[in-house]
């Protein structure tokens, strides 16, 4: 799928829900975080959204058409479903997609392993070291606690 054609259907969810998330594009469109952040913000400033005092979304003024042109209601309809399924499924507090790559969440490998905090906080860096968009800082991350328990050793 083209930038183009995911940049259109990254629009016409907007215009049917100003709530969308890259977290969702993400899950719906197979893209990492960063290219979802970015094609956010690129249909926003086309559709003419604009931030409000409480970090929301909203549109200048409403739409006449929410559906680019050359698209029919059977597509738009599609699309919709097919993220409205996404939301429905995504759970950013209690089971967010990062987690459970793999089919398991790492909170539960972590506590069937009885890790300490350090060792626990190794696996879940590394875990989603692939998922959030910042690989080197999640490696980082898990380095530090690494050595952090390493260091009881010292002691």
């Amino acid at each position: 799928m083209s930038k183009d054609s995911k940049l259109t259907r990254v629009k016409v969810l907007l215009a049917k829900s100003p709530k969308l998330t890259a977290d969702v594009i993400v899950k719906h469109m197979g893209v990492t975080k960063v290219y979802a952040y970015n094609l956010l913000s690129t249909a926003r400033k086309q559709l003419g959204f604009v931030m409000q005092h409480d970090g929301t979304w909203n549109l200048k003024e409403r739409m006449q058409s929410n559906r680019p042109e050359g698209m029919t209601a059977a597509q738009e309809k599609e699309i919709v479903a097919d993220v409205n399924q996404a939301m429905a499924q995504h759970d950013a507090v209690n089971h967010p997609a990062h987690y459970k790559t793999g089919g398991i969440e790492t909170i539960d490998f972590i506590e069937a392993k009885n890790l300490s905090y350090h060792l626990g906080n190794v696996v879940k860096y590394i875990a989603r070291a692939d998922s959030k968009g910042n690989r080197e800082e999640d490696l980082l991350k898990a380095r530090w606690y690494l050595n952090r328990e390493i260091a009881k050793f010292a002691k």
